[in-house]
């Protein structure tokens, strides 16, 4: 049988270990290689006696292929019938070395795998918190027992984010020095930290693991390293009786490390740009309009993107500087759009306020804020209107200036719509501007609109590129004769929005002035409830 058995090789002198035995499990035969493998291997002895056990076991249930060990190497048996008798030859094939090949590429495989969701859920978010959190996290599920991201250190407070594998996160801000754990301080700083193996666990402080976790067997320290600047650090915990943490591990700790501290610094980053986008931007929003001194003021505002809060478009109010005295509204248009165009207006309106407050003069007073914009690094120009606004007894009168931009509307009582009669040339564009100055005054009830071409050039109606007109927009204000000044702004958005659909548009903008109605008179200088904030 020794031939045939061994496709072509006899049993005795094969290089690899044979084993024959027959179906109860007696040996038959062995050969050099097998007794060298296993000496206490000879012909009559049984082979659940003196075989490797999960070899029997395969030869008891007639299972051709089996895998084990036999001492620190890793070892295949292939089986197949041989002979008349039901007898079983088994050839053994060392295979640590590609065992070894084989679970080293499955670990790579697993660890891309981990790498490609670390980077889709910490990518997921700007959030900073919701980044520290994740960190914690994944870093819990996937490398330790528990975690722990220490934050930058801010004076004496150190904050701290703990997760362990049951999936909870708990938060604290502590007085924790860094030189409590040995190697956190060298991390906090992005440099190489102590390996783990000469880290002693006993020495860990009390504040470190999370509630509950028992005693600490091994810790691992690793730096977050951020852009420019450290994002924190991330320590491993494992508990005791646990393998500690490998050469390897440690080098994919590392490499974790890097992809978070990346995208932690980069939500801080992120964090505070927004956090001053957002306060510069309270500066360039427009303000809300109310009553002042017995007027009522009402604003309206669109951008052309739903997604922006500020545009080219803009509008503002300055209170009178003392009693009785005038205020001031002013409407405008910055050619373009986008932040440029709205850094430009924030500067129109802030020289504005500083110039009203010496020159009251409209014409003057645009004159030198054409002068301004000359001489600033901006290349847009811009169209406005002013209204300076003093309460009457029986009224308010009204100064209306325009510079480029659309004359105002003036709605009377008997719902008759005039134009305000007011022209001039554009500022920012040319060194000599010119304006002419409207004179009118508002009666109990009527209001003049300050509008900008956002309005009146909207594109839509039934066949989507018709402009809504002066026309349509005087036929409404026609029919909000005696309304509150935030009504007749109303009136006119959702003519505007109805108008364009979901089509695109300008960006619209739009302020009405409206006179005290008879019932709410009182006398001149007198300061209504309600008076205007910004």
């Amino acid at each position: 049988m020794t031939d045939e058995a061994a496709g072509g090789v006899a049993p005795e002198s094969s290089p690899h270990p044979v084993i024959v035995a027959d179906r109860t499990g007696v040996i038959r035969l062995v050969n050099a290689a097998a007794v060298t493998l296993l000496p206490g291997l000879a012909a009559g002895s049984r082979l659940a006696r003196q075989g490797p056990p999960w070899l029997a076991e395969a030869h008891a249930e007639r299972e051709w292929t089996a895998y084990g060990a036999v001492g620190e190497r890793s070892y295949r048996a292939s089986g197949a019938e041989t002979g008349s008798g039901g007898q079983t030859t088994w050839w053994l094939s060392d295979e640590t070395d590609h065992r070894a090949t084989k679970d080293a590429l499955d670990t790579e495989r697993r660890r891309t795998a981990f790498l490609v969701e670390v980077s889709d859920r910490l990518l997921s978010s700007l959030d900073p918190r919701t980044c520290v959190d994740t960190t914690a996290l994944l870093a819990a599920g996937h490398l330790a027992d528990a975690t722990v991201v220490v934050g930058p250190r801010t004076g004496r407070r150190v904050p701290l984010t703990r997760a362990g594998q049951d999936g909870t996160v708990t938060r604290e801000v502590r007085s924790a020095a860094p030189t409590d754990l040995p190697g956190l301080a060298e991390a906090l700083q992005v440099f190489p930290p102590a390996p783990s193996r000469w880290i002693d666990p006993g020495t860990a402080p009390a504040w470190l693991a999370p509630e509950g976790f028992g005693e600490i067997g091994s810790v691992l320290v690793t730096p977050l390293p951020g852009n420019g600047a450290p994002a924190g650090a991330l320590i491993l915990l494992r508990r005791a009786g646990r393998a500690h943490f490998t050469e390897d591990e440690e080098r994919f700790a590392r490499i974790f490390a890097a992809r978070a501290g990346a995208a932690v610094s980069a939500s801080l980053v992120f964090a505070e740009q927004s956090s001053v986008a957002n306060l510069l931007m309270r500066d360039l929003l427009p303000p809300r309009l109310h009553h002042y001194d017995g007027v009522e003021f009402a604003g309206g505002y669109r951008t052309s993107r739903d997604d922006q809060q500020v545009g080219g478009d803009f509008y503002d109010f300055y209170p009178a500087d003392q009693q009785g005295g005038e205020s001031q509204a002013v409407l405008g248009d910055v050619c373009g759009k986008g932040l440029e165009a709205a850094v430009l207006t924030g500067k129109i309106r802030n020289t504005l306020q500083a110039l009203r407050l010496v020159e009251p003069d409209h014409e003057r007073l645009l004159k030198l804020l054409n002068g301004a914009l000359l001489t600033s690094h901006h290349t847009r120009f811009a169209t406005l209107v002013l209204a300076s606004v003093a309460r009457l007894a029986h009224g308010v009168e009204l100064r209306l200036t325009s510079g480029g931009h659309p004359a105002p509307m003036i709605v009377r009582s008997n719902g008759t719509v005039e134009e305000a009669r007011t022209n001039g040339t554009l500022i920012g564009a040319l060194p000599e501007v010119s304006a002419r100055t409207f004179r009118t005054a508002l009666q109990p009830g009527e209001t003049c609109l300050l509008f900008s071409d956002g309005i009146t050039e909207a594109r839509g109606g039934p066949s989507g590129a018709e402009m809504l007109g002066e026309r349509r927009l005087s036929a409404t204000l026609s029919q909000c004769a005696g309304m509150p000044a935030e009504t007749v702004v109303e009136r006119v958005s959702t003519l505007a929005t109805e108008w364009v659909g979901s089509g695109r548009h300008d960006d619209m903008a739009l302020v009405a002035i409206t006179a005290p109605r008879r019932n709410h008179l009182s006398a001149v200088g007198g300061h209504g409830p309600g008076r205007f904030t910004a």
